[in-house]
């Protein structure tokens, strides 16, 4: 079994998130970066996923692109300025922030195009 392409989902479910494009995805997996964002935005959710560039994120992604040359995107709440949510990495991040708007916008995008591939 070798994986097509990979999808690493972080921090996706906190009420008004929104998923930039990562850097480090935009550099290793940019064809599948676009898919995600083009298939977000053709079932409704481009005012999740942004199309703006984010910063670049050292996080899980990157050994599977650089170590298993398998194309991986990190799909991450960032902030308009690069930065995390207020709750990140303090004990305000738990179950109250989740919102199942958010989780469903990520999770319908991801599905298509899993479904599509």
């Amino acid at each position: 079994y070798r994986a097509m392409f990979g999808i690493c989902l972080d921090m996706v479910g906190s009420k008004g998130a929104t998923f930039p494009r990562e850097g480090q995805s935009a550099n290793f997996a940019g064809t599948m970066q676009d898919e995600i964002w083009k298939t977000a935005a053709s079932i409704g959710y481009s005012n999740y996923f942004i199309e703006q560039l984010g910063g670049a994120i050292t996080d899980d992604h990157i050994v599977i692109n650089t170590d298993m040359h398998i194309p991986c995107v990190d799909i991450i709440n960032l902030k308009p300025d690069g930065g995390f949510g207020d709750h990140w990495h303090t004990h305000q991040d738990n179950m109250d922030i989740i919102d199942r708007a958010t989780l469903k916008a990520v999770g319908q995008t991801v599905m298509q195009v899993v479904y599509n591939q």
